[in-house]
């Protein structure tokens, strides 16, 4: 809705005590939902006798006046912004890059600029122009915005329906490292469980019958006890969340996860030292997953391309933190 006066609604004794967004919602134009206005709230656009309120959920005061403010529309369509890019390989047809933890691949609510795809405009110029869509120019496969790693873009039309393609018919070496939650006992299998969106959380995705096919193989490549392991998993399909559902279903989810890692409790440690090492781990800011290898085969000359990306530093002191715990706990015994 394109709107430049505010909105001004009186409140009075009838209204007190009602929860503020649903009473805005049954006050307010047909066109703003909800949802709408709670967004609209939470982001400091209204206000009550000229204090700003950010609460949803608080209740209605009497005799005074909200005024809910409508910012202008935001262009959807992705601006060039000079971001650094750390570039593994490009040519004429694809470029291969570390995507940095906290980076979002393409704009979406809430991350309208800053994102991948806004470097990518301006790195590749015109080259991007129509390949893939106005939102997401030349982007064929994505990174969860707080998982960092490797991962490449299409620069031109042939490459991206090729690699479209490729990534359709699992053709690609796709290897990820994560740190996860406790000791899988075993060493290493394939996880078969399809995956799909959830019916009651829609940011979400679960373990479904009705879910699309999702196949991860995994294989321990390091025992960190009794806090972790690192694992190497590798993508056979590709679905959003796959690696943090399919782990988190495992039993093991990712250290820092947010949404699916469920974290050691500190019941469930022996000594005050692993309780101390247990309370640092749960302050890890992102989930400790990378994409540390990408292999597969140029869309338009053929020749085999692999690219491996070093473990970034917070995941480097994360197991640091850990080992240092482990030696703490021996030198006690």
């Amino acid at each position: 809705m394109e709107q430049t006066d505010p909105f001004i609604i009186t409140a009075d004794a009838a209204h007190a005590g009602q929860r503020l967004d649903r009473w805005l919602a049954a006050h307010c134009p047909e066109d703003l939902s909800r949802s709408r206005l709670k967004t609209l709230i939470q982001d400091g656009h209204l206000s009550y006798n000229g204090v700003t309120v950010t609460d949803p959920s608080a209740s209605v005061k009497p005799d005074g006046s909200y005024e809910l403010r409508i910012p202008p529309p935001v262009d959807a369509t992705p601006q060039p912004q000079d971001i650094p890019l750390s570039i593994y390989y490009e040519d004429e047809h694809l470029i291969v890059l570390e995507k940095p933890a906290g980076m979002v691949v393409h704009p979406a609510p809430g991350a309208y600029d800053g994102t991948l795809v806004n470097a990518l405009l301006y790195h590749c110029g015109d080259s991007l122009s129509g390949i893939g869509g106005v939102a997401r120019p030349g982007i064929v496969h994505r990174l969860d915005k707080d998982t960092s790693g490797v991962m490449m873009a299409a620069k031109s039309e042939k490459a991206h329906v090729k690699l479209a393609k490729m990534f359709a018919k699992h053709q690609l070496d796709r290897r990820y490292h994560a740190l996860v939650w406790g000791l899988p006992k075993d060493k290493q299998g394939t996880i078969d469980a399809p995956i799909g969106r959830s019916k009651h959380d829609r940011k979400k995705q679960v373990i479904h019958e009705g879910g699309k096919e999702a196949i991860t193989h995994f294989e321990t490549k390091r025992d960190l006890p009794p806090f972790a392991a690192l694992i190497e998993c590798q993508l056979e399909t590709g679905r959003t969340h796959q690696i943090r559902v399919h782990m988190a279903a495992y039993g093991y989810g990712i250290i820092g996860d947010p949404v699916y890692g469920t974290a050691l409790r500190a019941a469930q440690m022996p000594d005050q030292t692993s309780r101390d090492v247990l309370a640092q781990l749960r302050n890890f800011e992102r989930q400790a997953l990378h994409a540390a290898h990408l292999g597969f085969a140029h869309p338009v000359t053929g020749e085999a391309l692999a690219f491996d990306s070093p473990m970034p530093e917070d995941m480097k002191q994360l197991i640091t933190t850990i080992e240092d715990g482990i030696a703490r706990r021996a030198s006690a015994r």
